[in-house]
């Protein structure tokens, strides 16, 4: 037999395997950026993310804004006076009672529209068009009128809402504002974005 005619076994199956083992690295190198471009960029993760706040430096009768899926969200530290307030103001108001369950989690349909009573969280868009009101903590404030205790106002359409974020009657805006889920994990910090009864 002819040494032309003699198969090197050894020799086939070390070509096999490193061909193999060079494709697999090859297809490897193609497929994880194909696979990583299925994934979500770390802007749209965090666009719709969760965000947490630390609240221990609001001071009574301030605001903080913070940023959840693209909407500024209010935080107000409300005082006694504040609270006792915003009783007197039933009879002026669309929805004072928050009826409209759309406008907050379960959690936040009460008086203050809220967990703690102190501390009112809102999404600061206005729910007639979409424009950002402004905070207006001012007392009886001349272009707001003598029943004005404070809240947010739209520049927009000259819409009102207290500092529940309950809307005035006789104003565009058809409905409260939105109060986003969230929950306490201390005293001082909240989480935007998850809600207090499925955290």
């Amino acid at each position: 037999m002819s040494t032309d005619n003699v198969v090197d076994t050894k020799r086939r199956r070390f070509l096999v395997n490193s061909t193999s083992v060079v494709a697999a690295v090859g297809a490897g190198f193609v497929a994880v950026p194909f696979l990583s471009s299925w994934m979500p960029s770390e802007r749209a993760k965090n666009a719709g993310a969760p965000v947490e706040v630390d609240i221990s430096k609001l001071e009574e009768g301030r605001l903080m804004i913070v940023e959840w899926q693209s909407k500024p969200v209010w935080i107000v530290k409300r005082s006694a006076k504040t609270l006792s307030d915003l009783v007197s103001l039933d009879d002026i108001l669309s929805d004072p009672n928050s009826e409209n369950v759309d406008q907050q989690p379960e959690y936040a349909q009460n008086a203050n529209r809220s967990i703690k009573p102190e501390i009112s969280i809102l999404v600061g868009i206005c729910t007639h068009l979409g424009c950002s009101p402004t905070f207006r903590p001012d007392i009886a404030a001349a272009d707001l009128g003598a029943d004005w205790l404070g809240g947010f106002f739209c520049p927009c359409h000259s819409s009102k809402f207290d500092l529940a974020g309950r809307v005035y009657q006789g104003v565009p805006a058809p409905t409260n504002l939105v109060v986003p889920p969230h929950k306490y994990v201390s005293d001082n910090v909240i989480i935007v974005g998850v809600d207090e009864e499925t955290a």
